[in-house]
């Protein structure tokens, strides 16, 4: 896991638990129109349904109130920026738990609604400041909510992308922690100061390694929006496919990010 950088990133606790309480919000509107026939599509993730994947975004957020069942670690071992690097070793017990959950919830609506009550409290009980020992290590409550918003961003493009003519809004709040977490996540993997990573209005990051510059244009830019960012760091487009479709811009010789991506998968 690469380490830390000496200049993290500061997240304002308040807009980040509207964030998530906005997101979930957003999803629990849309998941109300779904029909049966709608929550049996496939998804973009493997042989999960609209139905699965409406049930691990519930299951993202329950596992603040999974951390929270357990004793404060004594410190705490990881960053949030170190987070993303931490996903994919989950996966087959995330698969599992989600299964498990479409079966003991048929009722997405009632379960959505019974996880934002929930997690409305919990948050009232705890301070942001207290240690959860999760998947990833143990970090503070509210560096932990910033990485929730990226779960419901990027499930929320994914249950876009499943139903035709849905469109689920994101939160600006949620999207912009989101895109800043793994443009920040980027810069943890290739440390630098040669390119620089523009998604414009939320996050510009700086590099990989190579010359420094230190005024006017940089001579490596890559820009993108947050979306495409976001798809790109999580492995839901391919770099070709972006500057292929021009949803990407790239110029310089360092400008080139397809063997960095994805930062989480």
């Amino acid at each position: 896991m690469p380490t830390a950088r000496k200049r993290a990133r500061t997240y304002d606790p308040a807009k980040i638990r509207g964030a998530v309480s906005a997101q979930l919000a957003n999803v629990r509107e849309a998941v109300r129109g779904l029909g049966p026939e709608q929550l049996a599509l496939p998804t973009r993730l493997g042989e999960w349904t609209v139905r699965d994947l409406i049930a691990h975004i519930g299951m993202a957020v329950t596992a603040v109130h999974r951390a929270l069942e357990l004793p404060a670690p004594a410190r705490q071992d990881v960053t949030v920026v170190q987070w993303p690097f931490a996903t994919a070793a989950n996966s087959a017990a995330i698969a599992d738990f989600t299964r498990r959950l479409v079966e003991e919830h048929p009722d997405l609506d009632a379960y959505l609604a019974d996880v934002d009550r929930s997690l409305g409290l919990l948050l009232d009980e705890h301070p942001g400041s207290r240690l959860l020992e999760t998947s990833a290590g143990s970090l503070p409550l509210d560096d932990y909510l910033v990485t929730r918003t990226v779960e419901l961003v990027v499930h929320t493009d994914d249950l876009n992308a499943a139903v035709p003519g849905l469109d689920v809004p994101h939160d600006r709040q949620a999207l912009a922690a989101a895109t800043r977490l793994l443009a920040d996540a980027l810069a943890e993997k290739a440390p630098g100061g040669s390119t620089e990573v523009r998604i414009p209005p939320y996050a510009v990051v700086q590099c990989v390694e190579g010359p420094r510059h230190t005024r006017g244009t940089p001579p490596n830019v890559v820009e993108t929006d947050p979306l495409t960012w976001i798809r790109l760091a999580t492995g839901r487009l391919a770099w070709p496919d972006a500057l292929e479709a021009a949803q990407v811009s790239a110029s310089g010789e360092r400008s080139d990010l397809g063997g960095l991506l994805p930062v989480m998968s």
